[in-house]
């Protein structure tokens, strides 16, 4: 079956323990959050501004290194009924460029909506707007990598 062996591809790749950091991007923010070694509960721990790829790409090395990171979870922004758009095609070239510089598997995981269940989560929290816009890029990346981490079982992907 295609699915399951999409599955062990991707188990493959991965260390079956170790931290996942997950990148919301965006043209000015990029959300991050990470999972615990045994990648049982996630978090956000940051948002970066956007400024180059150069700069990106250090603030992402600096991460990796401080939380001895495994493996890279990119959120691929699509349409609502599946096609690519501009974003989509940004975040594909970071995901060539991430490639050719870091020596840990990185993945695309889907993210259609989870902006919007990321402000939704906020505000049932009680946030206020401006505490949402702020919390809401890594709560975005949160959504991406617990995603992410359903796939690992199989019956949920």
């Amino acid at each position: 079956m295609i699915i399951n062996s999409v599955v062990q591809d991707l188990k493959q790749k991965l260390p079956a323990k170790g931290r996942i950091l997950a990148l919301d991007i965006g043209l000015k923010r990029v959300g991050v959050a990470i999972c615990d070694e045994l990648r049982l509960t996630v978090r956000p721990i940051k948002t970066l501004k956007r400024t180059s790829w150069k700069e990106l790409l250090k603030a992402t090395i600096e991460l990796i290194k401080k939380y001895d990171v495994v493996a890279l979870v990119l959120g691929l922004p699509m349409n609502i009924d599946g096609t690519e758009n501009e974003m989509t095609h940004h975040v594909k070239r970071l995901y060539r460029n991430y490639s050719l510089s870091l020596d840990i598997p990185i993945f695309l995981q889907d993210e259609r909506l989870t902006s919007l269940e990321a402000e939704s989560r906020l505000k049932s929290k009680g946030y206020s707007s401006k505490e949402i816009k702020l919390l809401c890029d890594g709560e975005a990346a949160c959504i991406i990598l617990s995603d992410f981490l359903s796939k690992l079982d199989d019956s949920k992907f």
